[in-house]
């Protein structure tokens, strides 16, 4: 066989390997919603969240926000830290997004899910001394707390208020925020210092009057 023939031949019998695959899933919401299963575990299927695992509600957060935050695991800005067992087990979800197009297909389902309602009354803290806190988190975050694209601020309003308490510990402990790149993280990071336990508790109590 002559070496153009072998080619030519090589050359099919490729064409009929990656036929037989399928070739590349297609990217968009319905990809993400086929991978969105290896979320269901922790945020559930509604993307309310669970406290117990320490996951965030998730369902309807922006699709910028979720893919953000998917490629901030992927590059070990969060989830770095030995204790932080949460965010250890997230990172190693994010890092099974390995196909070009996955952050934002799975991105894309999460948005399209409703806001789920989350109970309150895990954090108590007095809402009318967190008010005046909230003033420096409404610069990026809005006096709504809706969240700014342009600063990469996500919405506070309508998430668990144990979760938004523990990712301002994890600032202030170092956990998020350190990394060389998370441009960010340690953007926030000096904010969540500023506040003592208490104010924490009280920001937190008011972000929950928010809707």
């Amino acid at each position: 066989m002559s070496r153009v023939r072998s080619l030519q031949v090589s050359v099919v019998l490729a064409g009929v390997v990656l036929a037989g695959c399928g070739g590349p899933p297609q990217q968009g919401i319905a990809r993400g919603k086929d991978l969105y299963d290896t979320c269901v575990p922790c945020h559930g299927s509604d993307g309310s969240g669970s406290q117990l695992l320490g996951a965030p509600s998730i369902g309807g957060l922006p699709a910028w926000y979720v893919e953000a935050q998917l490629k901030t695991f992927q590059a070990g800005h969060r989830g770095y830290e030995a204790f932080d067992t949460v965010g250890i087990r997230m990172k190693t979800m994010a890092w099974s997004l390995d196909l070009e197009g996955d952050n934002a297909s799975v991105a894309a389902y999460v948005a399209s899910l409703p806001r789920p309602v989350v109970p309150g009354g895990s954090v108590i803290g007095d809402a009318q001394a967190g008010q005046a806190s909230f003033a420096l988190c409404a610069t990026c975050h809005g006096a709504d707390g809706a969240g700014n694209e342009a600063m990469h601020a996500p919405p506070l309003a309508g998430q668990h208020d144990w979760y938004l308490l523990a990712q301002l510990q994890k600032f202030q402990a170092g956990w998020r925020g350190t990394r060389t790149g998370d441009v960010w993280g340690a953007a926030m990071r000096p904010n969540a210092m500023l506040l003592d336990p208490a104010a924490m508790q009280n920001v937190v109590a008011y972000i929950q009057t928010l809707k």
